[in-house]
């Protein structure tokens, strides 16, 4: 049966191989997985070449944006011009002080400490280093630090025609800056590219190149200076005001061992002059710096204002970017105000050594027009000390209206009628008394009489009521505040905590919070700078664009006001007053202990900090006096110096601007002189016409006066409100524990009274 069973051969052919069978399926899988790695690699190796080929278009639509290479600018410093509000430049930083070097005369010592600490592949490299970017990157990773990879040919770039500033450090500005050093490498040598740097670079103190420098901190040339004076001047461009040797001593001596350390690593110097060098004193052979123009005199703390404020709010470098500021200055009121208290044409001064500070705002918009913060400041000197902005004195009664009466009217919608006993009485929770300027009290008086004769217990009384909380959350809208306020800052602004100025109150701070009165309640932030202009035309504005925002309702800034007229008509501050002009004012004293009023024996009353604060509807001024020894008094009358400094240039500026007086808003009325909320009258309460002298005080008298405070409203006379509530005593007012000594003219107080050692003043 041939034809039932295939052959051998048959079966064999119609079989497929099993090694066949277990190869195909194998063979189908290396196939695929080869095939999707090779895939793999191809699309990186695709998306890498669409990478770099943007990137070279990127760069190259950079590069094409570039800056034209300019000589003049490598070679010109980038000075900042300061312009007034008249648009006048009053000011340049940047143009003077400068002396240069050629190529021939740079000093070996000087190269090789700048290549060390700045570029060591200086030589090496075609004005970018590709080596040095991927070693200060891989350092930044590993350190977390900032170290930057730029060439001495790319700062060069950056000084000359861009912007240091952080916000400007962009992928684009980098692109070019590398282009140009490629390009400028091209155009000039080596060593013509370092003097160009050499002679560029900002060195602290508005000095410019390092020749200027070495003259200016050891009186000789740059090839006279030893290694130690040399390595400190070559480490100065790196954060010159950082590492100034005048300011920051320490800072300048680990900058210059940095740059020797550099050195010696680089082979530069042996390990015996490096440690001579680091040896030798930070401060060895530096000279007194000698003073800037004859007209910087004028404006030294107002500039140092405005570069803080330009630096703070933009991160520009006034002395390296090169841009114009145009600033808030009025240059005839700074002018007048720096004649006023550095002459004796407008106020006799009892010394030499009495300071001033004083700070002129516009009450509109928060500008500040005019500051000084020092008197007979020494020639000479720069962006001086300014104790303009400084909260580290006492202001004294100039507080009680922000900080008892506008919160009082704001939050219990009291009437300038309502009464208030001025009687024994203790700060809440203590055994201290709060004492009146004269050592009495007046009985039961209206909110009104109180403040223009600036009695000390009604605005205690006031803190209580308001409640420490409210007024806290009150002084905050006037950018105020104290790390913890207590009831003694009701006629106080002392405070043992300021870090820096942010607790306590300074001149600026209170002529800001004062033109918020004076405008209605808006606060304003004060304004040294209105915008820069960038060398490239553009311009920064908004960054110094003030925006007011509501402090407080116009019925209080109001009241407040309506008060403070009294304060210059007929209560404390009359010596500020100005014929015709409608002002609203405050004085203000602080006080010593009793142990430092003994201590000082002095037959005349003594206060450490005299200051009167006052506004019209343009402007807001106000002036602290006072010595940088506080126990160096001010002795008698004196005290008015400080108004007398406030009327002089109140005077001045309110000439040229309309003179007009404030309008009630709606909401109040006006019966008699006082002034309630509409719908509030009540029936007046004949006034206390007792005084009782301190010495009376009780357990008793002070518990009684807890239940006699605030019952009732008291209307004043009928008269209008420039003219006196009542008859008054003198209207000199201090907080002072001693009392006031009629007016008299006292010796000089340095010569009365001797400086004692420093101690903090006594709270009250």
């Amino acid at each position: 049966m041939p034809n039932e069973t295939p052959s051998r051969t048959t079966r064999h052919k119609q079989q497929p191989k099993k090694n066949q069978q277990k190869k195909l399926p194998n063979k189908k899988k290396k196939k695929s997985f080869g095939s999707i790695f090779l895939k793999v690699i191809l699309g990186l190796v695709f998306i890498g070449c669409i990478l770099f080929l943007g990137g070279v278009g990127l760069f190259w639509s950079y590069a094409s944006n570039a800056p034209e290479l300019d000589e003049k600018r490598l070679e010109s410093p980038n000075s900042s011009k300061l312009i007034a509000m008249n648009n006048e430049v009053f000011q340049e930083l940047g143009t003077e002080k400068r002396e240069t070097i050629t190529a021939t005369e740079i000093p070996k010592l000087l190269e090789d400490a700048i290549i060390s600490v700045e570029d060591r592949r200086f030589y090496k490299h075609i004005g970018v280093d590709p080596i040095r970017i991927v070693g200060s990157a891989l350092s930044n990773v590993k350190t977390g630090g900032m170290q930057g990879g730029s060439t001495l040919t790319q700062q060069l770039i950056k000084l000359s025609f861009f912007s240091t500033a952080a916000s400007d450090q962009t992928l684009e500005r980098k692109a070019q800056e590398a282009w140009m050093a490629v390009q400028l490498e091209k155009e000039k040598s080596k060593q013509e590219i370092l003097t160009y740097y050499i002679n560029k670079v900002y060195m602290s103190n508005g000095l410019y190149g390092m020749q200027t420098a070495s003259k200016a901190f050891y009186g000789k040339a740059l090839d006279e200076l030893n290694l130690a004076e040399t390595a400190l001047i070559a480490g100065l461009p790196n954060a010159p005001s950082y590492f100034d040797p005048y300011a920051n001593p320490e800072n300048a001596k680990d900058r210059r061992d940095i740059v020797l350390f550099t050195m010696k690593e680089n082979e530069k110097i042996t390990e015996k002059e490096y440690q001579e060098a680091i040896d030798t004193p930070i401060d060895a052979g530096l000279k007194k710096l000698s003073g800037g123009n004859n007209t910087w005199k004028y404006y030294d703390n107002y500039i140092k204002e405005v570069i803080d404020e330009v630096e703070e709010k933009t991160g520009v470098d006034v002395y390296k970017d090169g841009v114009e500021i145009h600033t808030n200055i009025d240059i005839e009121a700074q002018r007048r105000l720096y004649d006023i208290v550095n002459t004796d044409q407008y106020v006799a001064y009892p010394d030499a050594d009495m300071q001033v500070a004083a700070t002129l705002i516009d009450a509109t918009t928060g500008k500040v027009t005019a500051q000084i913060g020092g008197r007979n400041i020494e020639e000479g000197t720069m962006l001086g000390n300014n104790l303009a902005v400084s909260t580290a004195r006492d202001l004294g009664s100039t507080v009680k209206p922000i900080t008892d009466y506008a919160p009082a009217f704001e939050f219990n919608k009291y009437s300038t009628a309502k009464t208030i006993v001025d009687e024994p009485y203790k700060y809440k929770g203590t055994n201290i008394p709060v004492m009146n300027w004269d050592n009495q009290y007046w009985g039961t008086m209206s909110l009104r009489r109180a403040l223009v004769e600036s009695r000390n217990v009604p605005a205690a009384k006031l803190f209580e009521d308001v409640g420490a909380d409210n007024i806290a959350e009150f002084l905050s809208r006037l950018n105020i505040q104290y790390e913890s306020i207590e009831q003694a800052n009701s006629i106080s602004s002392n405070t043992s905590t300021q870090e820096g100025t942010k607790y306590g109150i300074s001149s600026l701070k209170l002529a800001a919070a004062y033109a918020a009165l004076a405008n209605g309640g808006t606060y304003h932030e004060p304004q040294y700078v209105n915008k820069i202009v960038f060398e490239d035309g553009s311009e920064e504005v908004e960054a110094f664009k003030t925006r007011g925002t509501k402090a407080m309702e116009e019925t209080t800034a109001y009241m407040v006001t309506d008060i403070l007229k009294g304060v210059i008509t007929s209560g404390t501050g009359t010596n500020a007053a100005i014929n015709g002009l409608y002002q609203a004012g405050k004085t203000g004293t602080s006080n010593y202990s009793k142990e430092d009023i003994e201590r000082i024996n002095s037959p005349y009353s003594v206060t450490p900090d005299s200051t009167f604060a006052g506004y019209t509807k343009t402007y807001s001024l106000a002036v602290w006096t006072g010595y940088n020894n506080q126990k160096t008094p001010i002795v008698g009358d004196n005290t008015r110096i400080a108004s007398d400094v406030y009327r002089e240039l109140m005077q001045f500026v309110s000439a040229s601007v309309v003179n007009s007086d404030w309008e009630m808003p709606k909401g109040l009325t006006r019966i008699g002189n006082e002034l309630y909320f509409e719908g509030q009258y009540v029936e007046p309460v004949k006034p206390s016409k007792t005084k009782e002298s301190s010495s009376s005080s009780s357990e008793s008298s002070t518990a009684e006066s807890t239940e006699t405070t605030e019952t009732s409203e008291v209307p004043a006379s009928t008269s209008s409100s420039s003219q006196p509530v009542e008859p008054t005593p003198p209207p000199v007012e201090s907080s002072s524990e001693a009392p006031i000594v009629p007016p008299t003219t006292p010796p000089a107080s340095s010569s009365v009274v001797p400086p004692i050692e420093q101690t903090p003043p006594a709270t009250p």
